[in-house]
Parts: structure tokens; C-alpha cells; sequence
């Protein structure tokens, strides 16, 4: 039994309730805004970039939406650069473990871009804290397509980082787009609808999924929002629950930018997201960092072994909420990382592609 699972059986840490998740929160929103509205979202760049952050807007699906491109201390006017597209742990905003990776990746000469999806952050869309597995993969797209059209960027080199959840969401989007030329995996949290029976029980899945279609249908009828905690150590209606430390730390995951809410809604969609099904798909060269205390360590094995490109995997030690922000955990990754993107999104590498 791996960490993770010790800590569930024992009750230190759970995702979720095994009774009926009653409303913490509610709210009342257009139900219609669920699928987005086409329209014209206005593109906003810096005059001109800077080393540093730079704060751009651009659009999906009809929602405005807000990123950060952080450049290299090196960086200056007429260079185009490598990009790494970096996406953090589900319910998180930009400025969560995306930053952390984002600086120290720039620090270390590419560019990389954080932004917030829809529903999250300071990026459009309703109902908020909509957890959509969907919806994430096409923003990913997205941002790509955007990306592309900066001046301070090579769209032939371009690749993507997935930290916990999100790995699977951007594991799907360089499966679909080859605009990606390289592809890395953090600590990912990479589920099917077997290992979530394992993992919390078959009653708990069958209860997670008749409340959200409640959620869901009351939604659709009223446009009122059920909501619980992302987080919360002592309520086991939370999303998470337990001594999940970063969600709970000041100085960590607990940040003004952060809104600690969980649309209940959303609880069929990330359940039938498979992530071990695109593992065959993807033909990118890959890095897999994981280890044996991060999430579901036999699926991140099984995802590898189903890879059907190059890849490399990095088997290290910590727990799963260290490769969020602490060292060494974070700058062991980082030159893992590094050596991978350096030589999948080198120039020679990127014409043969």
C-alpha cells in the first residue's frame, strides 16, 4: 500500500465525503455561461516585453482570459524563444506550484506561461470553480494558439508541463495538437474510472457522481451553484480533506488569489476523465518525474510503459504536496526538466519535427 492509500484508510487524508454532500455554498449564475458564448475577447500584450512576468489577456472559447509569460533575465527585444506551457494541480490558480515551476524555468533560460482556465481565477466564465476536465484541455489549446501569434516566441518550440491533475488535461492536449514538441509529467495525479474505485471504494464513486448530476441538473434549472470547500482539514464534505498541508498552509497554497470552493457539478466530469486511455496516443517525447510517496504511483508506471514515443522517467523521492514547492523535490525536477526540454526543443530537434 503506497502512501497515499495508508493515508486515505487511516482517514488522515481523503478527497471526498462517503455521505451525501450537502450545500455549503451557492450562488446564482446564467446557466447558459457553463458552455461559453462565442464573441471577440481583445488580446492584451505588453508594448513591449520584459524579462520578468509579463501579464498578457487572451481569449477561449468566447472567455477572457489571464496569463502570465515569465522571460529569462537574459532575454531582450528581437529574441524568440523555447516555451513551456505549465499547468498545476486541479482547483489551483496561476499563482499557485504554476509559478514556482514558471520562475525557476525561466531562471534557467526559456519562457513559460502560466494562466488561469475558465471558471478559475482571474479568467472568465461561470459557473466559478468548475472543475471541467474539458474545458481545461481546449484553454490549453487555446493558449498554444495564442502564444504562437508573440513576437517573443518560436512556435516550433514549444512544449508542456503538467503537475498533479492537470497532467492528464495537458497529456490529452499534446495528444491532439502537435504544436507541442515535448511533453513532461510532475507528480501527476493520473486516474481511470478503476483506480478510483480502488482508491476511495465503489460506493464512494457511485455517490460523487449521483450528487454531482443533482448539482448539475439543479444548475441547469436554477442556475444556483452547489459548492464545498476545496478544502478543509475537519470537513469531510470538503473536495479534500485531512492534513492536505499546502491547502492549508499560509505559506503555501492558501493565497489571496485562491478561492477555496469546489462546484459540486463537477464531480461527474473529473471522474470520467481517463487519463491512463491517452497514455498510447502520445508519440511526443515525454519525462515522467514522479515517486513512490506522489499520487498513484502504479498509474504514473502504467502511463509510462503505455507511452508510445520517447521517453524518460524520473523516479525520485518525496511526497506528492513536496513537488509543489519545496526543496529538493522542486530544483531535483527542475534539472530533470531542464536537460529534457533542452534537448527536445533544441533547434535541430524542432526542424525534424
Amino acid at each position: 500500500m503506497n502512501l497515499i492509500q495508508s493515508l486515505i484508510a487511516t482517514g488522515t487524508i481523503a478527497l471526498v465525503s462517503l455521505s451525501s454532500l450537502p450545500i455549503a455554498l451557492s450562488e446564482t449564475v446564467n446557466p447558459t455561461a457553463i458552455t461559453g458564448e462565442p464573441g471577440q475577447v481583445r488580446a492584451e500584450r505588453p508594448a513591449s516585453f520584459k524579462p520578468g512576468r509579463n501579464r498578457v489577456v487572451f481569449q477561449s472559447e468566447g472567455e477572457r482570459m489571464v496569463g502570465n509569460l515569465y522571460l529569462p533575465t537574459s532575454y531582450k527585444s528581437g529574441d524568440k524563444l523555447p516555451v513551456i506551457v505549465v499547468t498545476g494541480a486541479w482547483t489551483t490558480v496561476k499563482e499557485q506550484m504554476p509559478a514556482v515551476y514558471a520562475q525557476r524555468l525561466a531562471d534557467r533560460g526559456f519562457a513559460a506561461f502560466t494562466f488561469d482556465f475558465r471558471y478559475w481565477g482571474e479568467s472568465g466564465g461561470a459557473p466559478r470553480q468548475y472543475e471541467s476536465p474539458t474545458a481545461k484541455v481546449q484553454d490549453i489549446k487555446n493558449a498554444v494558439t495564442f502564444l504562437k501569434t508573440l513576437p517573443v516566441i518560436d512556435g516550433d518550440r514549444l512544449g508542456g508541463l503538467g503537475i498533479c491533475a492537470s497532467a492528464g488535461y495537458m497529456a490529452q492536449a499534446v495528444a491532439e495538437d502537435a504544436s507541442f514538441k515535448s511533453f513532461a509529467t510532475v507528480a501527476a495525479w493520473l486516474h481511470d474510472r478503476d483506480s478510483l474505485n480502488t482508491l476511495f471504494g465503489e460506493a464512494t464513486v457511485r455517490n460523487r457522481m449521483a450528487i454531482g448530476w443533482a448539482a448539475r441538473e439543479q444548475y441547469d434549472r436554477t442556475g444556483q451553484v452547489a459548492y464545498v470547500p476545496a478544502y478543509s482539514q475537519g470537513d469531510r464534505n470538503a473536495a479534500m480533506f485531512g492534513d492536505v498541508s499546502y491547502y492549508g498552509s499560509k505559506d503555501r497554497g492558501v493565497i489571496p488569489e485562491w478561492t477555496n470552493r469546489f462546484a459540486v457539478m463537477s464531480w461527474p466530469e473529473w471522474q470520467g476523465f481517463d487519463a491512463m486511455a491517452i497514455a498510447p496516443q502520445i508519440t511526443t517525447p515525454t519525462l515522467v518525474v514522479h515517486s513512490d510517496g506522489s499520487a498513484l504511483p502504479d498509474n504514473a508506471r502504467s502511463f509510462y510503459a503505455s507511452l508510445s514515443g520517447e521517453k524518460q522517467l524520473v523516479w525520485t523521492e518525496g511526497q506528492h504536496l513536496d513537488f509543489y514547492d519545496r526543496d529538493p523535490q522542486v530544483s531535483t525536477t527542475i534539472n530533470a526538466l531542464v536537460t529534457h526540454f533542452q534537448t527536445t526543443l533544441s533547434h535541430s530537434t524542432a526542424a525534424q519535427n
